[in-house]
């Protein structure tokens, strides 16, 4: 079979698109798939632990991502971190007394924030804080306890 410059350009092409589609599913599973900056208002929140969160890890509400986080600070002076989330203009009717949970997404996916609307009248406004918050689950940790605690538990009916 005999190559010719419409074939050679057809290939060409072909590739030509399949590197542009990796290209944006890359910048979809690394959460930079948004170039243009959204009109957003910013929140903060402290933790006692941030646990694996990161920059850019999505914020959601209801199951909906409703913002981002722009940022990841420890504050000296409590010994938390302090969560700046940056929240779609479309979403400013978050009461101001929200609840802020760090969740993991499946057993081993990424972390991200999740809002739990109150019932107050007032809203979050722009630099506003949520005051009640919940850490992350550090799954070493929760390990640990278990067990330390069944190891304990064996012990104490050995002894009976």
């Amino acid at each position: 079979m005999q190559h010719t410059s419409t074939q050679d350009t057809l290939v060409g092409l072909f590739v030509a698109f399949g590197i542009v589609g990796l290209f944006f599913l890359a910048l979809q599973v690394s959460n930079l798939s948004s170039f243009v900056e959204q009109d957003s208002y910013t929140i903060t929140a402290n933790f006692e632990n941030s646990g694996g969160l990161k920059v850019k890890s999505p914020v959601s509400a209801a199951g909906v991502k409703i913002g981002q986080v722009s940022a990841i600070k420890f504050d000296p002076e409590t010994y938390q971190s302090v969560v700046q989330m940056s929240i779609d203009s479309r979403y400013n009717t978050l009461p101001d007394d929200t609840t802020a949970s760090i969740f993991t997404a499946g057993l081993l996916g990424e972390q991200y924030v999740n809002l739990e609307p109150g019932g107050s009248d007032e809203y979050l406004k722009n630099n506003g804080k949520i005051e009640i918050t919940q850490s992350a689950i550090i799954l070493e940790k929760a390990l640990g306890q278990f067990l330390f605690k069944s190891a304990e538990e064996k012990a104490e009916g050995k002894s009976e």
